[in-house]
């Protein structure tokens, strides 16, 4: 018979079972999931095509017009670093005091010119000159700065006109009308500087144009130089070349450094500033949702309008910030928002921009656009916090590209209208999922409350050794499990029935039989009162050995309910329980003079005390010691242990013998269960000793059980029966 401590540990119940496929509901909002990605993916390849169209429309209104580059340095084939200057945006006007501090943010644009810029050195100089330099641009003015190292400090003398016979820098640059115009900047000490004029003719003086500003400071080991110029004074050409001079064994010129040479036209180097004129029309297209770039053709930045964090396109609007107080609003906000973004990724509202500051552009967007074609890309900010989506378009001039126009937006109003299309798509779900798996959990608990109480009517229908002790109660129910409810019941009945008639068919059978057979031992005996020939006499013997025989059964039949009986009506007391163990194994000695006994008393220091039947607990060990002796071994021994465990008392029978199937270590004491070999079998058995056994100790509130010793030699029953305290 099977029991529900076949079944301890973790049972994986009807509910378990109904919210663990509630979970393939989990599958809804995953394709949901999958199908706003795909939306997005969609509005992303929308906001490129937008952007495209952004770009072309800005680029149709650069087309076919040269004024708006033939003052760049755009027609040049080939740019050379160093030679070919960018007059970087300033965010501010420079303070002209020559310690160079305004200049500090901008430190990564310095460029350094030595002696691989050297347009002139002399065999006798002493030194090696070089300088760093950078100019910008702020408003109408070009700012440069010189931080020139220079150790022989050669300053204009004041009763000299010339400006040239000592260290000074030189601009050249070219006006309007393509000639070239040369300034020098020198000082008779630190401080305020002007520019000067120089003329075509070296014999004629120089013009001071005090337009050209500035601050030259002295510092060890060279100069500190910073100047303004007016960025109308200027042409799309410009260098710059510092003359060294030596005192030493005269005056003269050691070494010329510059950004390339001043002496024609042609040798000039160029310089690209931001052309105001572009920005004007980019803002004249009222267009503020992107950042907008307008490049020539080497990828330099003739024009920027725009922020890359604010230009999110069409697709930014304000975002819907649950900031009320009513439940919904908290429950959003502070625990399902929460939830929610432990998967979704918030668009960042800061990030780094790459390119906030850059001069130059580059990328395969813009290498499209210069070979005229419309390209489009996406890329990562640095730390891969948003995608910035890029389209370019060419503009064109007599037939060529000229410039290239591009326009940025990041993908964050895309995820924005994202996340709130899924924080929707997840609060409907979770909603559903919710009532689902409650109703479904509440479907689960009633169909298992119903199962758990008609297993529990059928277990305590049926006791743990078969019998039938109650009813079950069918259910009106008409779906499968009342059904199943109304077989049990009707199966159980007629279980009982029938169970009934084989308790009552053994003291019937006893009844029935007691009469026949004294009437045949009667007759034996009357018989065996007459004279017999001797073969007639050993048939009369047999027949009277049957008799007994059949006797004994009967006998043995009727003591288990004798003793049921007996045990309802017994009266019990408190007796010591050593007493009666150590007396009956005295009288075990006594009665079986051939068989050795070895009692074994544990020191407890104090009476075993047990409440109950003393003749009962001497009927119990009899039927061990009987079950021993039929299966001890020859000549061995058997033994009977007592002892204290907590408050219980532990009596063991142990003998040498066969051991139990694995399979009988519980069976053999139900009635009418024997595992005796046929050879054993000269003596009726029932079954019924270890059976009387079982009802004594369960009527003293006790366990027993049998196992076979550890060794393997033999078999040990125990009987652990609770004490009084």
């Amino acid at each position: 018979m099977f029991s529900r401590a076949n079944t301890k540990g973790f049972r994986f119940k009807l509910r378990h079972k109904v919210t663990l496929l509630s979970l393939f509901l989990l599958c809804l909002p995953y394709l949901a999931y999958e199908f706003v990605w795909e939306m997005e993916k969609y509005l992303r390849l929308g906001q490129e095509k937008t952007l495209e169209g952004t770009t072309q429309a800005l680029a149709t209104a650069l087309h076919e017009r040269p004024k708006l580059f033939d003052l760049q340095a755009s027609y040049l084939n080939q740019l050379q670093e160093g030679r070919d200057l960018y007059a970087y945006p300033l965010t501010a006007p420079i303070k002209l005091d020559g310690k160079l501090g305004d200049w500090q943010p901008y430190k990564h644009r310095w460029l350094h010119y030595g002696g691989q810029h050297n347009l002139f050195r002399s065999p006798t100089a002493k030194s090696q000159v070089s300088f760093t330099h950078m100019v910008g641009k702020y408003e109408g003015y070009l700012y440069a700065f010189f931080d020139i190292n220079d150790p022989d400090l050669v300053y204009r003398s004041r009763s000299s006109l010339s400006v040239q016979n000592n260290d000074h820098l030189m601009i050249a640059t070219v006006d309007p009308q393509g000639q070239l115009r040369r300034y020098a900047v020198a000082a008779f000490a630190d401080g305020w500087v002007n520019g000067f004029a120089l003329p075509d003719d070296p014999a004629l003086p120089a013009d001071a144009e005090l337009a050209i500003q500035g601050q030259w400071r002295s510092k060890v080991g060279g100069y500190q130089l910073e100047l303004r110029i007016p960025v109308n004074l200027l042409g799309s050409k410009l260098s710059f070349a510092y003359h060294a001079f030596q005192r030493t064994p005269q005056r003269h010129l050691a070494q010329v450094v510059g950004t390339s040479s001043i002496k024609s036209v042609d040798a000039l180097g160029t310089v690209l500033v931001p052309s105001p004129e572009i920005e004007e029309i980019i803002r004249g297209m009222s267009y503020n949702t992107a950042r907008i770039f307008v490049l020539d053709r080497h990828g330099r930045v003739l024009a920027k309008s725009g922020d890359i964090r604010d230009s999110q396109g069409i697709w930014s609007r304000p975002e819907d910030e649950l900031q009320g107080n009513d439940w919904w609003s908290v429950l959003q906000r502070d625990y399902l928002n929460p939830l929610y973004y432990t998967v979704l990724e918030r668009p960042p509202k800061d990030f780094i921009d790459s390119l906030e500051d850059s001069t130059e552009v580059g990328g395969t967007h813009i290498q499209g656009a210069l070979n005229g074609e419309h390209s489009s890309s996406r890329r990562l900010t640095p730390e891969g916090a948003a995608v910035v989506l890029s389209a370019a378009s060419p503009i064109w001039i007599d037939g060529k590209v000229m410039g290239v126009v591009v326009a940025e937006e990041t993908t964050n109003g895309i995820r924005s209208i994202r996340n709130r299309a899924l924080e929707k798509l997840f609060t409907l779900m979770l909603t559903v999922m919710a009532l689902g798996t409650l109703s479904l959990f509440i479907f689960a608990s009633g169909i298992a409350s119903r199962i758990r109480k008609l297993r529990n009517q059928a277990e305590q229908a049926i006791d743990p050794q078969g019998r039938v002790t109650g009813a079950i109660t069918p259910s009106n129910n008409a779906d499968e499990i009342g059904d199943l409810s109304r077989s049990f019941a009707d199966m159980v009945s007629r279980l009982g029935q029938y169970t009934g008639y084989l308790e009552k068919m053994s003291s019937r059978l006893s009844h029935e039989l007691r009469t026949p057979v004294a009437v045949v031992r009667s007759s034996l005996e009357h018989l065996e009162l007459q004279p017999l020939a001797e073969h007639q006499q050993k048939y009369v013997a047999r027949a009277q050995e049957g008799a007994s025989r059949l006797s004994l059964i009967l006998n043995n039949m009727s003591e288990a309910t004798r003793l049921e009986q007996s045990l309802s009506q017994a009266e019990c007391c408190v007796f010591p329980l050593e007493q009666v163990v150590g007396g009956c194994v005295q009288g075990y000695q006594l009665t079986y003079p051939e068989q050795a006994f070895e009692f074994i008393a544990a020191e407890c220091g104090e009476s075993l005390s047990l409440y109950g039947v003393p003749e009962h607990i001497a009927q119990l060990l009899d039927k061990l010691v009987d079950n021993a002796r039929e299966f001890a071994l020859p000549e061995s021994v058997i033994q009977v242990s007592l002892a204290q465990q907590e408050n219980r008392a532990i009596l063991q029978v142990s003998n040498d013998g066969p051991l139990l199937p694995d399979e009988m270590n519980q069976q053999i004491f139900e009635s009418m269960v024997s595992v005796r070999d046929e050879a054993k079998k000269d003596k009726p058995h029932l079954g019924l000793g270890l059976y009387i056994a079982r009802l004594i100790c369960q009527f003293h509130s006790g366990e027993i059980s049998a196992f076979n010793r550890q060794d393997g030699s033999g078999v040990v029953v125990q009987v652990v029966i609770p004490l009084i305290k």
